[in-house]
């Protein structure tokens, strides 16, 4: 080989060797944008809205009729004739059956069973030819005999036990809301009507009434129904998911996203409805509060928004 092809061969491998260096080593600053994007931490953040929250207690409970009373017979016998059915109405003092005392010395008169209130005939409990037992004519192996039920269905009512810690929140004719699996999604208006003065010693709870007008009769005695009991209500108060808030102490704290960094900031909670919880200081509303991801993080840690909800 020549000596001049030598020398070109020469500088041409220098060139690309030069080249694969410059290229491959790239531009040091973009190499560091590439490196701080890496060590950021991902996080899912929530912008704090201003609501209206309540604070609410959930209870279950039968409904019966405010007013219901088994029917007695005054006398003993067998049943001969039936006035009323089932779901019939009736006034006080209107007859619902009658019974043949059949009583040897007795002259036959059958004997009114009187309904004790105004209501509807909830169940009849006898059948014609039945014998009923009064209360007069009980032997040791006999029992008084109901003969039907009467239930005013006009106003009904629900019983829960309310814990003792809640007792100075309510007050009578509180309102309350009640729903029941017939109507899934409407709700029924009742007030508290009876607030017992006593506790239970056992569970340490109050027994309360809530009554609830039914004049269309849609409620019915023994259907199960949910109880919702407002006990306090903030408008317009920075709401942020539960899941957000993180503990240090006896101090509560969240994360701010602000210019890609977190800020740990401390908040005071107030109320909580569901998974949602009002904030009653250190929020304003607007704020990027992360609500996944926060454990990774400490005050002033690069953060990369990969969801806002």
């Amino acid at each position: 080989m020549k000596r001049a092809d030598a020398q070109y061969l020469g500088a041409v491998f220098v060139f690309l060797f030069l080249s694969a260096a410059f290229f491959g080593c790239g531009n040091p600053a973009d190499k560091r944008v590439s490196a701080k994007e890496t060590a950021a931490i991902p996080v899912r953040i929530i912008k704090v809205q201003l609501q209206d929250l309540d604070k609410v207690l959930e209870y279950v409970g039968n409904i019966k009729a405010k007013d219901e009373a088994l029917v007695y017979p005054k006398v003993g016998g067998k049943i001969i004739e039936k006035v009323k059915e089932e779901g019939d109405t009736v006034k006080k003092g209107e007859v619902i059956v009658y019974i043949d005392r059949d009583q040897v010395g007795l002259k036959f008169e059958k004997a009114p069973v009187e309904s004790p209130l105004t209501g509807t005939i909830g169940r009849i409990l006898v059948d014609i030819g039945s014998q009923v037992f009064a209360q007069t004519l009980l032997t040791s192996e006999t029992s008084q005999t109901p003969v039907a039920l009467v239930v005013d269905m006009d106003m009904m009512k629900i019983n829960i036990s309310l814990p003792e810690k809640y007792i100075p929140q309510i007050k009578l004719g509180q309102e309350a809301k009640i729903i029941v699996d017939a109507y899934p999604s409407e709700e029924f208006s009742g007030k508290i009507s009876m607030i017992s003065p006593v506790l239970d010693t056992d569970t340490r709870s109050a027994s309360i009434e809530i009554t609830a007008e039914n004049k269309e009769h849609r409620l019915k005695s023994g259907m199960f129904a949910k109880v919702r009991l407002s006990l306090e209500k903030r408008l317009s108060i920075p709401v942020i998911p539960q899941e957000s808030l993180m503990g240090k102490g006896d101090e509560t704290y969240v994360y701010v996203a602000e210019n890609n960094k977190a800020v740990l900031t401390k908040v005071k909670a107030d109320i909580q409805q569901g998974p949602y919880v009002g904030i009653k200081d250190g929020l304003k509303g607007g704020e990027m509060v992360v609500v996944l991801g926060q454990q990774r993080l400490s005050d002033g840690a690069a953060v990369r928004v990969e969801e806002v909800q």
